[in-house]
């Protein structure tokens, strides 16, 4: 979404007008999820997808239509039926909905738009509210927003201010990973929150051959990459070329010299147990909210023994992830790097770690289908 906003700034800063849809909702299966962007320029053309097909086409033709007649902001709902899935090559049956939010004037968008995009480079963390429903006591319009920044101050109002600490309380959470959120709040307003905030980062403290098998995968999956080990044949460009530093000093002084935040992944696979828990003793102190040990249970529970002695509040040992990864019975350093990288995605996008097939009374309703549409085809 860094485009759009990308190319929000460079509209808006030459007196351009844009229109931004956004999803902000999705009820089942669908082909974009909630935060998904199209930004449509004046002459038609875009930046950004909201799922691509006749929905992409048809909320696309609405911002245009929109932005010749002028008008305000327009939320819509679109069902993904069966006629629609089949025109897209598509199996969706979902619903998707839409806020279609007009720019005409760059002094309501613009510095926001900076905002976003400077968060994407790492200059610190915001999030926008929009209001999607006012509720039945308020008469602030669609699509009015609060933007919050990660030191407490906002700009706008979402129309109520109740509705406005509630949405400050909430983006903080969701500011540390850049997530969304559709919120419908106790008085009927309903309102969509995105967070941004810089890329994240992976530090990997030790240089063996886990840590060689995790490193490939960081850059595909949008992590910047950091490694760190004490031993220089182990922590080297040529054996890391994904890093985008690597730091050949103990544990504790590596990771006093990385830009630790909120949205760093520690990952400790020192060479023993000395070094593991420095290493997490060191990461524990950091702001990093995700934090993981490779090791056995036994290991974990010697380790979490020192840092408890060491002070450490059980809070924070609590928050640690060990034995890190999660159980695909891993055996080989590929296999373990999987395990590590599908907790550490599982921990960042909020999902549960859970299988997604389906549930046997699903398919015991697809047999019943079935063999009652080929009774009715005897029949006939």
């Amino acid at each position: 979404m860094q485009d759009v906003f990308r190319e929000a700034v460079n509209l808006l800063g030459r007196g351009d007008q844009v229109v931004v849809a956004t999803v902000v909702r999705t009820k089942g299966s669908t082909p974009q999820k909630p935060g998904a962007k199209l930004l449509v320029r004046k002459d038609g053309s875009g930046v950004g997808t909201l799922g691509g097909g006749c929905v992409e086409g048809d909320i696309w033709f609405a911002a245009k239509q929109l932005m010749r007649r002028g008008g305000s902001a327009e939320h819509r709902e679109y069902q993904l039926n069966e006629d629609l899935a089949a025109q897209d090559g598509l199996v969706c049956g979902g619903t998707m909905y839409f806020l279609i939010d007009p720019v005409y004037q760059p002094d309501s968008y613009l510095s926001y738009a900076k905002e976003i995009d400077a968060a994407y480079r790492g200059e610190g963390s915001v999030a926008m509210a929009s209001l999607i429903e006012p509720g039945n006591a308020s008469e602030t319009p669609l699509g009015a927003k609060l933007f919050i920044r990660e030191n407490g101050t906002t700009e706008g109002s979402l129309g109520d201010p109740d509705l406005d600490r509630e949405a400050v309380g909430k983006a903080k959470e969701l500011m540390i990973h850049g997530r969304t959120e559709y919120v419908v709040a106790d008085a009927g307003a309903e309102y969509f929150i995105e967070a941004y905030t810089s890329p994240p980062q992976l530090v990997i403290c030790g240089g063996g051959h886990v840590s060689k098998a995790i490193a490939p995968l960081a850059k595909p999956l949008g992590f910047r990459l950091f490694i760190t080990d004490d031993r220089e044949e182990f922590a080297n460009a040529e054996r890391f070329p994904e890093a985008e530093m690597v730091v050949a000093l103990t544990p504790e002084k590596a990771l006093a010299e990385l830009p630790i935040n909120p949205n760093t992944f520690i990952v400790i696979a020192t060479r023993g147990h000395k070094y593991d828990h420095v290493a997490l003793e060191a990461a524990a102190a950091t702001p990093a909210k995700y934090v993981g040990l490779m090791g056995s249970r036994r290991k974990t529970i010697l380790i979490y023994e020192e840092l408890a002695r060491s002070g450490l509040p059980v809070e924070r040992i609590k928050e640690i992830r060990s034995p890190i990864g999660l159980d695909i019975r891993a055996r080989t350093p590929e296999e373990i790097a999987v395990s590590i990288m599908s907790e550490i995605l599982m921990f960042r996008l909020g999902g549960t770690g859970g299988p997604m097939t389906l549930e046997e009374h699903r398919i015991d309703r697809i047999v019943e289908k079935v063999q009652a549409e080929r009774s009715v085809a005897v029949a006939d």
